[in-house]
């Protein structure tokens, strides 16, 4: 069991917190435009910029560039979802060839997770498959500048890289807080031009990250309090971000919903969605947000006797209207995170997306012993065991 884990079961216990946040964070519409103010102020000479090819075509790798003017940077932008560890080490090559003193990651949780990993690699050495763990190095990572285009997450203040080992059809998580980024532009005009699927799946990813952290054994009243707001700000806004991308209100909103939300696991972790979902996109390449928008209601629904009173919050804070008693509250709060789900046109199970199900049901086994590695499982409110896991992931084929 890893530090990191000990630590949240004796804040669930035992009621001691532990607040982690190392990210400076400049938040607002026009935020974009302070990377040459960090740069100067850090006088800043050498820059790789990690990136993908969406970015690049969507123009916004436009609103960064123009400002290293002053300083000599390289642009790497061959960022793939669910980034993989060659990708990790052709970006790393990019650094050292150009003895970088700033990485700045822009784009989703893709580009971001990739700059951090490297950020890592960089002043430590080895490959990031050394570090799986959490604070599994010594050395505090490179300088890391986060600029999210996404609303989904969060990765641009929490302390943990995803990356996938195609090798071993296994993502790996590097975690603690040297892995955070230093700085944070967080702009919702960046997110602006994003597609309504990209918008449902990152918008129904941070909401699984809210009620995630909400839900998790190791949450206290800080993360409860960003947890519950993050709920009640994207359950409020997805709708109208996926059929109205311009509105910038309900830009605004989704983007300090998932913000909030990092904020909030980033000191909980997660549960079972997120430790069940990191197997199918590493199995299958299914998106991170659409393999944990399938899961949500399931997991709920597995979750929700655990710890009835706070699904009954989550009800509350999707639609203040909502009426019963507690135990029918919280019953409702599977069914109102469902149709948000079917209106978002997120997926309802695995054979929607035509994965052959001989060939899913052939993966479970290993997918199941590599989900139980997380230790998303064990602050997940249900103890759960390797069998449950297998169950769980047969419901949502």
């Amino acid at each position: 069991m890893n530090k990191r884990v000990k630590e949240g079961q004796k804040l669930a216990n035992h009621g001691l917190a532990t607040i982690k946040n190392t990210t400076e964070i400049i938040w607002g519409s026009g935020a974009v435009e302070n990377v040459s103010s960090i740069i100067e102020k850090n006088k800043v000479k050498r820059v790789l910029v990690v990136t993908d090819p969406g970015i690049v075509k969507s123009g916004l790798i436009d609103l960064v560039t123009p400002q290293l003017k002053n300083v000599e940077y390289t642009l790497f932008n061959e960022v793939e979802p669910n980034p993989s560890v060659q990708t990790v080490n052709k970006a790393l090559d990019k650094c050292k060839e150009l003895e970088t003193d700033l990485i700045i990651g822009v784009g989703g949780g893709s580009p971001i997770d990739v700059a951090k990993a490297v950020a890592v690699v960089y002043t430590n050495g080895g490959s990031i498959v050394d570090y799986e763990g959490i604070d599994t190095f010594p050395n505090q990572s490179a300088p890391l500048l986060a600029i999210p285009t996404t609303s989904g997450t969060g990765s641009e203040v929490t302390s943990f890289t995803v990356i996938t080992d195609t090798e071993r059809n296994y993502k790996l998580t590097v975690g603690g807080t040297r892995v955070a980024a230093k700085w944070a532009i967080v702009d919702p005009q960046l997110t602006l031009t994003m597609p309504p699927g990209i918008t449902a799946s990152t918008g129904i990813d941070a909401l699984v990250h809210a009620i995630e952290s909400f839900t998790s054994r190791a949450s206290f009243h800080y993360s409860e309090v960003l947890a519950l707001d993050a709920v009640s700000l994207i359950s409020g806004s997805l709708r109208k971000a996926f059929y109205q991308g311009d509105d910038l209100e309900a830009r605004e909103n989704m983007l300090l919903g998932s913000l909030t939300a990092a904020l909030a696991f980033n000191n909980t972790r997660l549960g079972n969605a997120h430790a069940i979902s990191h197997p199918l996109s590493a199995f299958f390449g299914i998106a991170h947000g659409i393999a944990n928008g399938i899961l949500l209601p399931t997991i709920m629904e597995f979750n929700l006797l655990s710890c009835p009173e706070k699904f009954a919050r989550i009800s509350e804070a999707i639609d203040p209207e909502v009426k019963g008693s507690m135990l029918e509250k919280a019953y409702e709060s599977v069914h109102l995170v469902r149709c948000l789900a079917k209106d978002i046109k997120i997926p309802t199970s695995i054979a929607e997306l035509g994965i052959n199900k001989a060939e899913y049901e052939a993966a479970i086994p290993a997918m199941a012993r590599d989900a139980l590695k997380s230790g998303n499982v064990l602050v997940n409110p249900r103890k759960t065991k390797l069998e449950d896991i297998i169950d769980l992931y047969h419901a949502i084929y």
